[in-house]
Protein backbone atom coordinates (compact mmCIF):
# COMPACT_ATOMS: atom_id res chain seq x y z
CA UNK A 1 0.00 0.00 0.00
CA UNK A 2 1.16 3.25 -0.41
CA UNK A 3 0.25 6.35 1.27
CA UNK A 4 1.15 10.21 1.28
CA UNK A 5 -0.27 13.36 2.76
CA UNK A 6 -2.32 15.19 0.00
CA UNK A 7 -4.20 12.15 -0.92
CA UNK A 8 -8.02 10.82 0.35
CA UNK A 9 -7.33 10.06 3.68
CA UNK A 10 -10.65 8.07 3.61
CA UNK A 11 -9.33 5.57 0.78
CA UNK A 12 -6.27 4.64 2.95
CA UNK A 13 -8.39 3.70 6.07
CA UNK A 14 -10.75 1.57 4.06
CA UNK A 15 -7.51 -0.19 2.00
CA UNK A 16 -6.05 -0.84 5.63
CA UNK A 17 -9.46 -2.97 6.62
CA UNK A 18 -7.78 -5.38 4.18
CA UNK A 19 -4.46 -7.14 5.04
CA UNK A 20 -1.22 -4.85 4.04
CA UNK A 21 1.96 -6.28 4.03
CA UNK A 22 3.99 -3.70 2.83
CA UNK A 23 3.47 -0.01 3.66
CA UNK A 24 5.03 2.63 1.78
CA UNK A 25 4.59 6.25 2.47
CA UNK A 26 5.85 9.69 4.12
CA UNK A 27 6.18 9.80 8.02
CA UNK A 28 3.38 12.47 8.99
CA UNK A 29 0.53 10.18 7.27
CA UNK A 30 1.69 7.05 9.14
CA UNK A 31 1.62 8.76 11.57
CA UNK A 32 -1.70 9.96 11.45
CA UNK A 33 -3.31 6.75 10.55
CA UNK A 34 -1.33 5.29 13.37
CA UNK A 35 -2.66 7.45 15.69
CA UNK A 36 -6.36 6.67 14.80
CA UNK A 37 -5.78 3.34 15.34
CA UNK A 38 -6.41 2.35 12.19
CA UNK A 39 -2.60 1.37 10.38
CA UNK A 40 -1.66 -1.16 13.77
CA UNK A 41 2.15 -1.39 13.85
CA UNK A 42 2.13 -3.51 16.60
CA UNK A 43 3.74 -6.25 14.85
CA UNK A 44 5.53 -4.26 12.12
CA UNK A 45 9.30 -5.69 12.74
CA UNK A 46 11.18 -3.69 10.10
CA UNK A 47 11.19 0.11 9.21
CA UNK A 48 13.39 1.16 6.25
CA UNK A 49 13.99 4.38 5.57
CA UNK A 50 15.04 5.73 2.40
CA UNK A 51 16.80 9.15 2.20
CA UNK A 52 17.76 8.68 5.65
CA UNK A 53 18.87 12.40 5.69
CA UNK A 54 16.04 14.24 4.40
CA UNK A 55 13.55 11.95 6.70
CA UNK A 56 15.64 13.65 10.30
CA UNK A 57 15.35 16.78 9.04
CA UNK A 58 13.70 19.20 11.26
CA UNK A 59 10.79 18.92 9.41
CA UNK A 60 10.54 14.92 9.29
CA UNK A 61 12.62 13.52 12.44
CA UNK A 62 9.96 14.45 15.36
CA UNK A 63 7.54 12.19 12.86
CA UNK A 64 9.71 9.89 12.37
CA UNK A 65 10.79 9.27 16.58
CA UNK A 66 7.24 9.05 17.18
CA UNK A 67 6.10 6.65 14.66
CA UNK A 68 8.85 3.97 15.84
CA UNK A 69 6.86 4.15 19.22
CA UNK A 70 4.21 2.23 17.34
CA UNK A 71 6.56 -0.51 16.60
CA UNK A 72 7.70 -3.95 18.32
CA UNK A 73 10.07 -3.89 20.68
CA UNK A 74 12.29 -6.26 18.79
CA UNK A 75 12.44 -3.96 15.38
CA UNK A 76 15.03 -3.60 12.66
CA UNK A 77 15.93 -0.60 11.34
CA UNK A 78 17.12 0.02 8.03
CA UNK A 79 18.70 3.41 7.02
CA UNK A 80 19.66 4.53 3.27
CA UNK A 81 21.29 7.55 2.49
CA UNK A 82 23.42 9.29 -0.45
CA UNK A 83 25.03 11.74 2.73
CA UNK A 84 26.07 10.93 6.07
CA UNK A 85 25.22 14.43 8.58
CA UNK A 86 24.78 14.65 11.86
CA UNK A 87 21.66 14.12 12.43
CA UNK A 88 22.26 10.54 10.71
CA UNK A 89 24.61 9.75 13.00
CA UNK A 90 22.51 10.95 16.37
CA UNK A 91 19.95 8.65 15.07
CA UNK A 92 21.69 6.13 14.69
CA UNK A 93 23.20 6.30 18.14
CA UNK A 94 20.43 6.35 19.91
CA UNK A 95 18.33 4.13 17.67
CA UNK A 96 20.11 1.29 16.28
CA UNK A 97 21.84 -1.29 18.42
CA UNK A 98 24.83 -2.70 16.96
CA UNK A 99 24.93 -1.56 13.12
CA UNK A 100 25.97 -2.80 10.26
CA UNK A 101 27.43 0.47 8.19
CA UNK A 102 27.76 0.04 4.63
CA UNK A 103 29.53 2.68 3.06
CA UNK A 104 29.91 3.05 -0.98
CA UNK A 105 30.37 6.58 -1.42
CA UNK A 106 33.95 6.28 -1.79
CA UNK A 107 33.03 4.76 -5.16
CA UNK A 108 30.28 6.05 -6.50
CA UNK A 109 30.00 9.35 -5.13
CA UNK A 110 29.90 11.79 -8.59
CA UNK A 111 31.57 8.98 -10.61
CA UNK A 112 30.89 10.03 -14.35
CA UNK A 113 29.56 13.39 -13.44
CA UNK A 114 31.64 16.76 -14.97
CA UNK A 115 31.15 19.75 -12.54
CA UNK A 116 31.37 23.28 -13.57
CA UNK A 117 31.10 26.49 -12.52
CA UNK A 118 30.80 30.02 -14.43
CA UNK A 119 31.31 33.16 -12.18
CA UNK A 120 28.19 35.43 -12.94
CA UNK A 121 26.59 38.51 -11.43
CA UNK A 122 22.89 37.89 -10.29
CA UNK A 123 21.69 40.21 -13.12
CA UNK A 124 23.39 37.91 -15.68
CA UNK A 125 22.20 34.44 -14.69
CA UNK A 126 19.01 34.22 -17.61
CA UNK A 127 21.17 35.25 -20.14
CA UNK A 128 24.05 33.07 -19.15
CA UNK A 129 21.34 29.94 -19.29
CA UNK A 130 20.18 31.49 -22.31
CA UNK A 131 23.85 31.11 -23.87
CA UNK A 132 24.35 27.68 -22.52
CA UNK A 133 21.01 25.82 -23.63
CA UNK A 134 22.49 26.01 -27.57
CA UNK A 135 26.24 24.60 -27.09
CA UNK A 136 25.00 22.14 -24.47
CA UNK A 137 24.11 18.41 -26.00
CA UNK A 138 20.61 18.36 -23.90
CA UNK A 139 18.46 14.83 -23.35
CA UNK A 140 16.67 16.58 -20.57
CA UNK A 141 18.01 18.90 -17.72
CA UNK A 142 16.74 19.59 -14.14
CA UNK A 143 17.79 23.74 -13.20
CA UNK A 144 17.15 24.02 -9.32
CA UNK A 145 16.44 27.30 -7.36
CA UNK A 146 16.18 28.48 -4.34
CA UNK A 147 12.84 29.85 -4.03
CA UNK A 148 9.37 28.73 -4.73
CA UNK A 149 8.83 32.26 -6.34
CA UNK A 150 12.09 32.02 -8.46
CA UNK A 151 11.14 28.50 -9.41
CA UNK A 152 8.58 30.02 -11.36
CA UNK A 153 10.01 33.21 -12.25
CA UNK A 154 12.70 31.47 -13.91
CA UNK A 155 10.30 28.66 -15.95
CA UNK A 156 8.42 31.67 -17.67
CA UNK A 157 11.87 33.34 -18.61
CA UNK A 158 12.68 29.97 -20.17
CA UNK A 159 9.65 29.20 -21.79
CA UNK A 160 9.97 32.98 -23.22
CA UNK A 161 13.06 32.10 -24.51
CA UNK A 162 11.41 29.24 -26.45
CA UNK A 163 12.45 26.43 -24.86
CA UNK A 164 10.14 23.63 -23.42
CA UNK A 165 9.72 23.85 -19.39
CA UNK A 166 7.98 22.30 -17.12
CA UNK A 167 8.32 23.50 -12.88
CA UNK A 168 7.34 21.60 -9.68
CA UNK A 169 7.59 22.93 -5.94
CA UNK A 170 6.14 22.20 -2.43
CA UNK A 171 3.22 25.18 -2.66
CA UNK A 172 1.95 23.07 -5.88
CA UNK A 173 -1.20 20.59 -4.94
CA UNK A 174 0.26 16.85 -4.58
CA UNK A 175 -1.92 15.94 -7.22
CA UNK A 176 -0.36 18.62 -9.99
CA UNK A 177 3.39 17.46 -8.97
CA UNK A 178 2.32 13.84 -9.62
CA UNK A 179 1.59 14.52 -13.17
CA UNK A 180 4.43 17.03 -14.16
CA UNK A 181 6.76 14.61 -12.75
CA UNK A 182 5.33 11.85 -14.57
CA UNK A 183 4.99 14.17 -17.89
CA UNK A 184 8.77 15.26 -17.56
CA UNK A 185 9.85 11.68 -17.14
CA UNK A 186 7.84 10.12 -20.14
CA UNK A 187 9.57 13.05 -22.46
CA UNK A 188 7.01 15.50 -23.11
CA UNK A 189 9.31 18.69 -21.86
CA UNK A 190 13.26 18.73 -22.30
CA UNK A 191 13.42 21.17 -19.11
CA UNK A 192 12.17 21.19 -15.46
CA UNK A 193 13.13 24.21 -13.22
CA UNK A 194 12.67 23.00 -9.39
CA UNK A 195 13.36 23.71 -5.78
CA UNK A 196 14.93 21.13 -3.42
CA UNK A 197 11.65 19.05 -2.95
CA UNK A 198 12.74 17.25 -6.15
CA UNK A 199 16.05 16.38 -5.49
CA UNK A 200 15.11 12.78 -3.89
CA UNK A 201 14.89 9.64 -5.60
CA UNK A 202 14.99 11.02 -8.96
CA UNK A 203 15.09 8.19 -11.60
CA UNK A 204 15.16 9.63 -14.95
CA UNK A 205 17.54 8.41 -17.34
CA UNK A 206 17.12 10.63 -19.48
CA UNK A 207 18.76 13.76 -17.58
CA UNK A 208 22.24 14.13 -18.35
CA UNK A 209 22.32 18.26 -17.66
CA UNK A 210 21.80 19.48 -14.10
CA UNK A 211 22.10 23.01 -13.55
CA UNK A 212 22.11 25.06 -10.41
CA UNK A 213 20.94 28.16 -10.98
CA UNK A 214 20.99 29.24 -7.33
CA UNK A 215 24.00 27.34 -5.98
CA UNK A 216 23.32 24.53 -3.04
CA UNK A 217 23.79 26.09 0.55
CA UNK A 218 25.80 22.68 1.71
CA UNK A 219 27.18 19.67 0.18
CA UNK A 220 24.62 17.24 1.10
CA UNK A 221 21.93 19.40 -0.76
CA UNK A 222 24.31 19.70 -4.10
CA UNK A 223 24.90 15.45 -4.02
CA UNK A 224 21.26 14.97 -4.06
CA UNK A 225 20.69 17.81 -6.57
CA UNK A 226 23.83 16.72 -8.98
CA UNK A 227 23.34 13.02 -8.62
CA UNK A 228 20.46 12.68 -11.20
CA UNK A 229 22.69 13.44 -14.17
CA UNK A 230 24.75 10.47 -13.35
CA UNK A 231 22.20 7.37 -12.89
CA UNK A 232 21.90 4.33 -14.71
CA UNK A 233 25.82 4.20 -15.33
CA UNK A 234 25.56 7.77 -17.47
CA UNK A 235 27.42 10.28 -17.74
CA UNK A 236 26.44 13.81 -16.81
CA UNK A 237 26.89 17.47 -16.81
CA UNK A 238 26.62 19.67 -13.74
CA UNK A 239 27.02 23.77 -14.41
CA UNK A 240 26.40 25.95 -11.15
CA UNK A 241 26.27 29.71 -11.62
CA UNK A 242 28.12 30.73 -8.91
CA UNK A 243 28.01 34.62 -7.39
CA UNK A 244 30.24 36.53 -4.98
CA UNK A 245 27.82 35.18 -2.21
CA UNK A 246 28.85 31.68 -3.48
CA UNK A 247 32.17 31.85 -3.59
CA UNK A 248 32.88 30.17 0.26
CA UNK A 249 30.11 27.64 -0.44
CA UNK A 250 31.78 26.41 -3.54
CA UNK A 251 35.18 26.08 -1.52
CA UNK A 252 33.57 24.52 1.12
CA UNK A 253 32.03 21.77 -0.43
CA UNK A 254 34.54 20.89 -2.85
CA UNK A 255 36.86 20.44 0.75
CA UNK A 256 33.68 18.57 1.78
CA UNK A 257 32.93 16.12 -0.79
CA UNK A 258 36.55 15.66 -2.22
CA UNK A 259 35.68 16.58 -5.50
CA UNK A 260 36.76 19.64 -8.01
CA UNK A 261 34.52 22.11 -9.84
CA UNK A 262 36.18 23.61 -12.78
CA UNK A 263 35.55 26.64 -14.51
CA UNK A 264 33.38 26.19 -17.10
CA UNK A 265 35.17 26.12 -20.68
CA UNK A 266 33.92 28.03 -23.77
CA UNK A 267 33.30 24.94 -25.58
CA UNK A 268 32.18 21.63 -23.55
CA UNK A 269 33.00 17.81 -25.07
CA UNK A 270 30.14 16.33 -25.91
CA UNK A 271 31.54 12.98 -25.03
CA UNK A 272 31.71 13.43 -21.50
CA UNK A 273 28.21 13.99 -20.25
CA UNK A 274 26.56 11.91 -23.49
CA UNK A 275 27.01 8.58 -23.43
CA UNK A 276 27.73 5.99 -20.19
CA UNK A 277 30.50 4.76 -17.76
CA UNK A 278 31.73 1.81 -19.59
CA UNK A 279 32.42 4.29 -22.95
CA UNK A 280 35.18 5.83 -20.31
CA UNK A 281 37.62 2.80 -20.35
CA UNK A 282 39.10 0.17 -22.62
CA UNK A 283 37.38 -2.86 -23.65
CA UNK A 284 40.01 -4.87 -21.92
CA UNK A 285 39.16 -2.99 -18.79
CA UNK A 286 35.46 -3.56 -19.08
CA UNK A 287 35.88 -7.19 -19.92
CA UNK A 288 37.73 -7.19 -16.51
CA UNK A 289 35.05 -5.62 -14.56
CA UNK A 290 32.00 -8.14 -15.84
CA UNK A 291 34.78 -11.19 -15.22
CA UNK A 292 35.10 -10.35 -11.57
CA UNK A 293 31.57 -9.87 -11.49
CA UNK A 294 30.44 -13.26 -12.69
CA UNK A 295 33.75 -15.32 -11.49
CA UNK A 296 34.65 -15.64 -15.01
CA UNK A 297 38.26 -16.41 -17.02
CA UNK A 298 38.07 -14.08 -20.30
CA UNK A 299 41.30 -13.02 -21.70
CA UNK A 300 41.45 -10.25 -24.69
Amino acid sequence: MVTTGGTSLKDDIMRLYQPVHLLLGTPGRILELAKKGVCVLKDCSMLIMDEADKLLSPEFQPSVEQLICFLTANRQILMFSATYPVTVKDFKDRYLQKPYIINLMDELALKGITQYYAFVEERQKVHCLNTLFPKLQINQSIIFCNSVNRVELLAKKITELGYSCFYIHAKMLQGHRNRVFHDFRNGACRNLVCTDLFTSGIDIQAVNVVINFDFSKNSETYLHRVGPSGRFGHLGLAVNLITYEDSFNLYRIEQELGTEIKKIHPHINQAIYCGDLFGMFPWTTVVTMVSKRFRLHVYV
